[in-house]
């Protein structure tokens, strides 16, 4: 695949959706979970998600239940907590799994295409985020680590 518009990939709601929907935006792509050290990133997230959609930017978060057992719920738990807890307005879809055979083909493209550090392509663990240009082409990767507000320069340089 030649960037992520060429990818379909199921809502939180269970739809399959192109990612061609978001052509021409630039995209902040997320691997979250409920339970982790870093879900208060969802407000950040938000934050972004609010002060820069409507410039074009769209956040979109994917659950995996791959690192400590993060995510145990189903899309309807997913989608109560957030909604409970971070006021989400934000795309989620249905959990994947982002490493190993099983790895969603969006987050196989993801890693190759914006390698972590040292060339590694494997996710560390949740909130690992990858910042998409306005073409579908992944241009960088962020570790949990990195608050989402630290990447607003980046944003703005894609908007």
């Amino acid at each position: 695949m030649a960037n992520v518009y060429d990818y379909t990939v199921r809502t939180i709601d269970g739809e399959a959706q192109s990612l061609s929907e978001f052509r021409g935006r630039p995209l902040l792509i997320v691997n979250v979970a409920s339970r982790c050290g870093f879900t208060s990133q969802y407000r950040g997230l938000e934050a972004l998600q609010s002060r820069y959609g409507p410039r074009g930017l769209a956040v979109l978060g994917f659950p995996c239940d791959q690192f400590g057992h993060q995510e145990p719920g189903d899309e309807s738990h997913i989608r109560a907590f957030c909604s409970f807890n971070y006021a989400v307005t934000f795309p989620m879809y249905a959990k994947i799994e982002v490493n190993g055979a099983h790895a969603d083909p969006l987050y196989a493209y993801l890693k190759a295409a914006a390698p972590g550090l040292l060339g590694t392509t494997g996710i560390k663990w949740n909130f690992t985020k990858f910042l998409v240009d306005r073409s579908g082409t992944a241009v960088c990767r962020h570790a949990p680590s990195s608050k989402p507000e630290t990447l607003a320069p980046e944003i703005r340089a894609l908007l």
